[in-house]
């Protein structure tokens, strides 16, 4: 971050409420960051509906289509799934175009897309206090089925959307399709691959970190250089204040790309630290700004997060916490571990960045996880009658050498840079005798395909699982092929099988006998219309883990 944009934040940090600065400030930092009292205060800022008794208005009344950021389904279990839309009739001005009130919106699930076989209907309050955001998780659905739903305001009908529900907990299914993606930075190009992705046959897919960036957003939108359109100038700014974040978030699920793969699939998301501010750990932001200040930031972007993705009521946050981490089960075939690593983690070693590894890094009591998750991660193993189990989660996972000398550098923000704590992870899969290991991936804006191991300095060792890690779907623009680094990374790292730095995802298929992954790419994002190609396919097989051609 440049010296003045240090500046607009702490310029923007002034626009939370003047109560709750005083209040953090009052509170004192170690109670700021424990408190209950903290909590409350924190949780004013972005005020609960119903505090301030906004009025009900008609929804009739609403003059211009309300639906133009869509619809979108997620956290599907085998008798529900969260249904999402979001009033905002001019999503580019605060207040999305919308009067600070009520509207009853009207919902339908259906069997088919012409909503011809009805099978649930009602009702739901869009407050102004979440933004005119609705979480609708209606229950009694039939497990593994393919539904259809809509919203109604007024006389205003969105797009319809297209969910799938989970198969029973004990269902035996012979196959899982889903995709995972990241990293999505609007400025660096077009939403392309999601185009592509609407249209792939799938169940579900993951959503691994950086569905919005916080940097700004010039008239032209970037690399996108529009020649049709200029963007308001107050997306020329980072991101500080709750209404910084929903005029960001209103920017970005604009997007018809984005839109359609949201239309097409249910979407398991977790976040990375672009949501909030690059690289921060815990509490302790990128720069130097007074805690109280970073935690109403990360406040604010946490209320935002929740307010624009379909996620449940346990993940609403309460002031600057929100628990993201959760566990969902596809039948007996597959559990599905969603890990945060950014809200629990200790600060990087060595000031961040990249560095060999030393007693800093290695010190065993640091934490990737915290206790809490990394407890409920093992217990969840322990616990698992799944054949394969899979860990979503943002930075690189297995070693990821970064240079050919004797000590080489790694990433102090990967888990690289905790390596105790992702032993502990590897224990407890060992000790819960966890046999089909896959960790999804995101972050880097390249793919990787990666063996894990304990041991990665004698050749042969054994292979305990395997990393899949998505590129990204804009962020670095164009890419190559074969990054600068290639040659580096290929000979530094035997486990590394597969690296490309193009943008796009990764298609992965979990069976009974075997997994396979399928890199997709894209030639460009810098302009659109780039067709897609599988630029490689790995397979996995059950009880042999290892990543082979396929």
């Amino acid at each position: 971050m440049t010296p003045a944009t240090i500046d607009h934040a702490r310029t923007h940090a002034s626009a939370h409420a003047p109560e709750l600065r005083a209040a953090a400030r009052h509170i004192g930092r170690r109670r700021f960051l424990t408190s209950a009292g903290a909590a409350a205060a924190l949780a004013f800022a972005v005020d609960l509906p119903g505090s301030a008794h906004a009025a009900e208005l008609d929804s009739k009344k609403i003059a211009e289509n309300p639906f133009t950021l869509g619809v979108a389904s997620g956290d599907p279990k085998p008798d529900s799934v969260v249904l999402w839309t979001r009033l905002a009739t001019r999503p580019y001005e605060p207040g999305s175009g919308m009067p600070r009130a009520r509207f009853t919106l009207r919902w339908e699930i259906a069997r088919d897309a012409r909503f011809a076989r009805v099978v649930r209907r009602g009702t739901v309050t869009a407050h102004p206090e979440l933004d005119h955001s609705v979480h609708l998780e209606p229950e009694g659905l039939d497990p593994d089925r393919v539904y259809y739903f809509r919203f109604r305001a007024g006389n205003w009908i969105s797009p319809v959307g297209r969910t799938r529900t989970a198969p029973a907990r004990s269902a035996r299914i012979r196959e899982l399709k889903l995709a995972a993606v990241s990293c999505q930075a609007y400025h660096d190009g077009y939403f392309t691959a999601y185009r592509h992705l609407a249209d792939e046959d799938l169940d579900v897919v993951f959503h691994l970190g950086d569905y919005l960036y916080e940097y700004p957003v010039n008239a032209v939108g970037g690399a996108r250089n529009y020649t049709d359109r200029l963007l308001p100038a107050h997306y020329n700014r980072e991101t500080a204040t709750l209404e910084d974040y929903r005029l960001r978030y209103g920017l970005y699920k604009s997007d018809p790309d984005l839109m359609a793969a949201h239309a097409a699939h249910p979407f398991v998301v977790t976040w990375d630290d672009h949501e909030t501010e690059n690289n921060y750990a815990d509490d302790i932001p990128e720069n130097d700004v007074p805690p109280e200040e970073f935690l109403l930031r990360r406040a604010a972007a946490y209320r935002a997060y929740w307010e624009n993705q379909p996620l449940r009521r346990p993940q609403r946050p309460s002031g600057h916490d929100m628990r993201l981490y959760r566990r969902l089960h596809f039948g007996r075939l597959a559990q599905f571990d969603v890990l945060d690593t950014r809200q629990y983690r200790s600060d990087q070693a060595y000031g961040d960045g990249l560095d060999i590894p030393g007693p800093e890094s290695e010190d065993p009591s640091r934490t990737m996880t915290g206790a809490a998750q990394e407890r409920w991660l093992i217990d969840g193993w322990h616990a698992s009658r799944a054949l394969w189990n899979v860990v979503p989660q943002q930075v690189t996972f297995a070693q990821r050498l970064l240079d050919l000398n004797p000590v080489a550098k790694v990433s102090m923000d990967s888990w690289d840079g905790y390596p105790a704590s992702r032993d502990r992870i590897l224990d407890g899969a060992e000790a819960a005798g966890v046999e089909n290991l896959m960790v999804l991936t995101g972050d880097v804006h390249v793919a990787y395909a990666f063996d894990v191991k304990r041991d990665y300095r004698t050749p042969g060792a054994k292979t305990v699982g395997t990393e899949i890690v998505a590129t990204s779907i804009s962020s670095g623009k164009d890419g190559a092929d074969k990054p600068s680094s290639w040659d580096t990374y290929t000979k530094a790292n035997p486990h590394l099988k597969f690296y490309n730095g193009r943008r796009g995802y990764v298609r992965v298929a979990l069976g009974e006998e075997r997994a396979r992954a399928d890199f997709r790419t894209l030639t460009h994002v810098t302009t659109p219309g780039s067709a897609i190609v599988t630029a490689a396919s790995f397979v996995t097989e059950v009880g042999d883990q290892g990543l082979k051609p396929a």
